[in-house]
């Protein structure tokens, strides 16, 4: 849950929209108002998401509408989406070096049409996590 008042970002992102890695870059860039030094890779993106120093915030909120049609051709990225996303949560989720020494909310949602998209998007988060690079 979001606190009560605050400024908070909000970037809506469309899965059956996201079909390569480059809409990848692109919708995150566009939602995010990344710099013009973002480097347009997996890297690239993992490090803005755990910056965002120009776009500061009390919390951002992801929303993937179509989820499971993220990245449809290629497993491995969107295995490497995943694990960027699970990494950007877990940075926001410590102090990670703010002057305040607070966390901030950075939350995912993944959103689903059917019962049985969320159980294999569950799997394919949970693999992405747990496997090794």
């Amino acid at each position: 849950m979001l606190p009560a008042s605050g400024k908070f970002v909000v970037a809506r992102l469309g899965g059956t929209r996201t079909t390569d890695a480059n809409q990848v870059f692109y919708d995150f860039s566009d939602s995010f108002f990344f710099p013009s030094y973002f480097g347009w890779n997996w890297d690239a993106l993992s490090d803005c998401l755990r910056d965002l120093h120009w776009l500061p915030a009390d919390g951002y909120l992801v929303i993937v509408d179509n989820a499971p049609q993220l990245l449809p051709d290629s497993a491995p990225d969107q295995r490497t989406l995943f694990r960027v996303l699970a990494h950007a949560v877990r940075h926001w989720s410590g102090a990670g070096g703010r002057p305040e020494g607070r966390s901030v909310p950075f939350t995912v949602l993944l959103l689903c049409d059917h019962e049985e998209e969320a159980v294999h998007l569950r799997q394919a988060v949970y693999q992405a996590l747990h496997e090794t690079r």
